[in-house]
């Protein structure tokens, strides 16, 4: 066993790639016991569909900002500071809000301040990847989600407590629960983990430099992602998991409680199915991945992806077991599209400019699929098997998009280009 590929990365990992992999469950694990949960929350709160989807975008555009300043803010403190600050603010900060919610408004305040987590997605990639091997990157990944799914033996838990004490009650206890887990995570990152040799060079090249003028070196970097088509096929990709990944955790939970009237309780079994078949695909299936051969499994997921939700949209209420099989064809085709996307995504960046590039991808992406938390909650107001349609035509677009990808890897044979996408 420990000659599997992802047991030998795992124990051969140092410094701050280890602390960043070992620390991880202390933030899935409540995170991935919440979501299921958080939309229904809201419902029972007096939220509505619409509203809900209005929180999401509004959340989206406020994201836009803080992606925006995220590379200034990780080049100017450090990726190891800007990690431990924001990572305080934006899940220990919004979960005690949203512990506390009592009605939309604290669901607006909790968005606008859950907004910055933005900030450390992009300060702590580069804490994890920057003194990590390239050809090691889709491992490395692989056990960040291996991490968050730790949350399917604990699940079940979250499906008792609600059938014990109810909904309301119950969340608000998780919420509790990823207040301390999130914010004991983010005090032993910062313990264990030291600046990356990039991130200090960062730093002195910008100690003298104001934070508005380094906000203005992103107009150089911005017309240089321009000019590079694989680079915008690329953000294209990103663009279409950002949307569907929105509206499938805005709206999953409510299209199978309200109209495939499944009951809140029971919610927790599709989790903890879809995590167990995503730990053994991820041992089983993710190590015979190649990024050099991307083409074929990410259009097989785009290919789950649409089943699955063609599955939600027409079965029948109270089928428990058509639920399952949806829920367990998204996670075969996430185990094969994930590792590969992310992967894509950071090989393909400038390892002088990560963090200034990681913020203007997030920022134009936010900036493109922002309203759809909107509109797919006015979709869902109409019908709610409608947000999951127009997912559908976005995995279709998502597949025209890797194909292209694929076309324009072949035809550019320059090394750094072969390098991170053939």
């Amino acid at each position: 066993m420990l000659q599997h590929p992802l047991f030998y990365t795992l124990k051969n990992l140092k410094g701050n790639t280890k602390a960043c992999v070992l620390t991880e469950p202390m933030w899935g694990i409540p995170f991935n016991l919440i979501f299921p949960y958080a939309s229904v929350y809201m419902l029972a709160l007096g939220v509505n569909d619409a509203q809900i989807g209005l929180i999401t975008s509004l959340g989206l555009g406020f994201q836009t900002v803080f992606a925006l300043l995220s590379g200034a803010i990780t080049d100017k403190f450090g990726r190891r500071l800007t990690t431990f600050i924001s990572d305080i603010l934006s899940w220990g900060v919004a979960a005690l809000i949203w512990a506390v919610a009592q009605d939309i408004r604290y669901f607006i305040f909790a968005a606008i301040i859950n907004a910055t987590w933005r900030i450390p997605a992009n300060s702590w990639t580069c804490l994890l990847v920057e003194d990590t091997e390239d050809d090691l990157l889709v491992h490395v990944w692989t056990w960040i989600y291996i991490a968050g799914l730790l949350s399917a033996f604990f699940a079940p838990l979250a499906g008792i407590l609600i059938q014990a004490i109810d909904l309301v009650p119950a969340v608000r206890i998780l919420y509790w629960f990823a207040f301390i887990s999130m914010v004991s995570k983010a005090w032993i990152l910062f313990y264990f983990s030291t600046e990356t040799q990039q991130g200090k060079i960062r730093m002195e090249e910008t100690r003298n430099q104001p934070f508005i003028s380094l906000l203005g070196g992103y107009r150089g970097v911005l017309k240089e992602l321009l000019h590079t088509p694989k680079t915008l096929v690329v953000i294209g990709i990103m663009l279409v998991m950002s949307i569907t990944m929105t509206v499938n955790s805005t709206f999953w939970s409510i299209i199978v409680t309200q109209r495939l009237m499944i009951p809140e309780e029971h919610i927790a079994i599709y989790p903890f199915a879809k995590s167990a078949l995503l730990l053994i695909l991820y041992f089983v299936l993710v190590p015979r991945l190649n990024l050099r051969r991307f083409r074929n499994p990410m259009l097989i997921g785009y290919g789950g992806y649409i089943f699955s939700s063609v599955l939600l949209v027409t079965m029948p209420p109270g089928n428990y077991w058509l639920v399952l099989l949806s829920v367990l064809i998204e996670a075969f085709s996430m185990a094969m599209f994930r590792p590969l996307m992310d992967s894509l995504v950071i090989v393909s960046i400038d390892k002088r400019e990560r963090a200034r590039i990681n913020a203007i991808m997030a920022m134009v992406v936010l900036i493109l699929s922002s309203p759809f938390g909107w509109v797919a909650g006015e979709l869902s107001a109409m019908n709610r098997v409608l947000p999951f349609i127009f997912n559908i035509l976005l995995y279709v677009l998502g597949s025209v998009l890797v194909t292209w990808a694929w076309k324009l890897a072949k035809r550019d044979r320059t090394p750094s280009v072969e390098a991170a996408v053939t």
